[in-house]
């Protein structure tokens, strides 16, 4: 009988030896952990097509961040759901909107944390669309224009990172200059270069009542079906000076990952979106799935893929596991 000389399972014969030949390895220190902080309630409202998380209260900001500091994750992106809405969105610019006090919670909670702003308006907007309508349209332009404003009064409230996610022409231009004006040049944004408009985001309009009044999003999001395009879209926001690209949703665009990963040096995020959370989840609830290893090795595979950073509702969860491993 022939016995093969090649054995690739020799570096599989034990834990320490598979230990040593790993090519990829998972951190807390990988995760950023989104929070919804919404400024009409007092106490925490569990997100139901989302279990474990909530929106909570401003007061509820300082714990929740001091929870993600001590589980050694370094940083939140914060998505405020303001008290008043209108037609443009100005509550995603006032002072002291919900987001603006959110910062400065943050950070006078857990200063060594990374606090991120989400930067766009579908909470922000009666309509839920992610900028100024002409029509039943969004125009690009104007919403650039008030883009600034946002991401300028979050710079003034103490963020450290901007995140413009609305998929607008010309956003990460117009936000650095806006910012560079202002007197922020060292805030760094991290842009949604590629998000694509997809069935995936379901829950998240949810936790953040942000769902479209009519229609969707897909004269501004991107095609499911389109690859390249995601390369061209990440190739002009890093000439327009983003300093971390971003790909959403992530666990049905690995190649998507893959391939922006290997035409940028730049950092690339990626977003665990909601419905990809809320499947597991209800999969684990039924005892379908182990839920612990489902949600290690979809993370795993976002790093082997390309990601840098993981951006993720499974992050305290996800923490606690690699701890104990």
């Amino acid at each position: 009988m022939h016995k093969p000389v090649i054995r690739p399972r020799r570096n599989r014969q034990s834990a320490a030896i598979r230990d040593m030949v790993r090519e990829t390895t998972l951190s807390p220190r990988d995760f950023i952990y989104p929070l919804f902080v919404d400024e009409t309630i007092t106490e925490p409202v569990p997100v139901a097509s989302m279990p474990g998380v909530s929106r909570i209260p401003l007061a509820g900001v300082g714990q929740a961040v001091k929870e993600a500091a001590g589980l050694d994750i370094p940083g939140v992106i914060l998505f405020g759901i303001p008290a008043h809405k209108d037609a443009v969105g100005a509550s995603g610019w006032d002072a002291n909107g919900i987001v603006q006090r959110a910062i400065r919670e943050a950070r006078d909670a857990a200063p060594e944390l990374c606090v991120i702003a989400d930067t766009c308006f579908c909470e922000y907007t009666d309509h839920g669309h992610c900028g100024v309508l002409h029509g039943h349209t969004v125009d690009n332009d104007a919403t650039l224009e008030n883009l600034q404003r946002e991401a300028v009064s979050y710079a003034e409230a103490g963020v450290d990172m901007v995140a413009p996610s609305g998929m607008m022409d010309g956003m990460v231009a117009a936000i650095r200059e806006g910012l560079d004006a202002a007197g922020f040049a060292d805030v760094p944004i991290m842009s949604y270069a590629v998000k694509y408009a997809s069935a995936y985001f379901g829950p998240f309009r949810d936790a953040a009542d942000s769902a479209p009044s009519f229609g969707d999003r897909s004269t501004y999001q991107m095609d499911p079906a389109n690859a390249r395009e995601a390369l061209r879209e990440a190739r002009l926001d890093v000439e327009e000076g983003a300093d971390i690209l971003m790909v959403k949703p992530a666990l049905a665009y690995m190649d998507v990952i893959r391939a922006v990963r290997e035409t940028t040096d730049l950092p690339l995020a990626v977003y665990n979106v909601s419905g990809e959370y809320a499947m597991v989840k209800a999969a684990a609830e039924r005892g379908w799935i182990d839920e612990r290893r489902v949600v290690l090795e979809t993370l795993l595979g976002f790093k082997r893929a390309g990601a840098d950073i993981i951006l993720t509702y499974h992050a305290l969860d996800a923490a606690r596991w690699l701890a104990d491993a």
